[in-house]
């Protein structure tokens, strides 16, 4: 069985450190915003282009 004799009390609110998932999240969010930027500039260059 599953040893659960640890302390309930280890971890305090709000003392995690979340430095890298924030920055991951920065990228994320670049990235889609760029995705979105470039199909919305493929599509008007099709719409002008008439293809």
């Amino acid at each position: 069985m599953a040893d659960h004799s640890h302390d309930q009390h280890d971890h305090v609110v709000g003392t995690m450190d979340i430095s890298d998932h924030e920055k991951t999240f920065a990228g994320f969010i670049r990235m889609v915003t760029w995705g979105a930027i470039i199909s919305i500039g493929v599509l008007v260059f099709m719409g002008l282009a008439n293809a």
